[in-house]
């Protein structure tokens, strides 16, 4: 998957390439900034479309390196205008239409195959389709004001992770970070032990009592 290096930087440029080549331009035609996770990568709901698969670009029949090329241009060979949606968030990515792109195969590789797990096993929890969030670029869905999902990593933890966050903050073991829980993607490699781990955060909302101030 690459070293720790590749996976920030690929993350960091697919993460710009969600907000400013896909939800962006779909922002602006369509009216959404939702994404979705695909086989192989993730992609737009609605018109344009476009998709990321490994380290390339989809659009049509082209399939574009992202690699080196920056923002703008990525945008300009999908046929759309690259920039974020406006308006609607005050944080994102911080990538800009002239930043270049540095991706590496196997960490993006990596990265998109978390989504994809993480997509069968929310889809599986909740029976509803998770949403790629631009903002975050977090996979995510929401039960019983409790927020399930899987990161790519962020701030919280460099590499990709899954995720139970209750709105109103849990008291107990389990709950091992300030918005709620967190798992490596690495100690979860299969579906079933993934499974589990929402499952567990669910069982533990219900059970365990408010954190006190």
């Amino acid at each position: 998957m690459g070293n720790d290096v590749d996976l920030v930087e690929t993350r960091r440029a697919l993460h710009g390439v969600a907000e400013l080549v896909l939800a962006g331009p779909q922002y602006r035609q369509s009216g959404t900034i939702r994404l979705a996770v695909r086989a192989g990568g993730f992609c737009t709901t609605e018109r344009p479309d476009l998709a990321v698969e490994g380290a390339v670009l989809v659009a049509g029949s082209a399939r574009i390196p992202l690699d080196g090329a920056t923002f703008a241009a990525l945008g300009a060979a999908a046929g759309v205008e690259a920039g974020a949606p406006q308006g609607l968030y005050e944080e994102g990515g911080g990538a800009r239409p002239g930043d270049v792109a540095t991706v590496d195969a196997g960490a993006a590789g990596y990265i998109e195959e978390c989504f994809v797990r993480g997509d069968a096993a929310l889809t599986r929890l909740g029976q509803v389709r998770p949403v790629l969030w631009p903002e975050h670029f977090d996979l995510g869905i929401t039960l019983d004001e409790v927020n399930y999902g899987v990161s790519p990593g962020d701030g919280h933890l460099a590499e990709p992770y899954a995720y139970v966050g209750p709105w109103k903050a849990r008291a107990g073991d389990f709950w091992n970070a300030p918005f709620g829980a967190t798992r490596p993607m690495r100690l979860l490699p299969d579906a079933g032990a993934l499974r589990g781990f929402f499952e567990e955060g669910r069982a533990r909302s219900a059970a365990d009592p408010v954190q006190r101030p």
